[in-house]
């Protein structure tokens, strides 16, 4: 379920980043459409990045033992 996670918000992620570069192409740099899309991915980036430190915290994902 983790992994079934992290590659959704991951497709997300490059989703939004791709938009965002649509926008800045086709507004020519002028609309806000660009940084909503942008924003958006460090919004999911940042989650992302809370779910994997959630679950190493958690146990779903193993950590390195010596």
């Amino acid at each position: 379920m983790l992994k079934l996670l992290v590659v959704l918000l991951l497709l997300a992620i490059v989703g939004s980043l791709f938009s965002g570069l649509f926008y800045l192409y086709r507004d020519r740099g002028a609309g806000e459409r660009t940084v909503r899309a942008l924003t958006l991915r460090i919004g999911l980036s940042i989650a992302l990045f809370l779910v994997l430190l959630a679950g190493f915290r958690f146990g779903f994902i193993p950590g390195y033992t010596q």
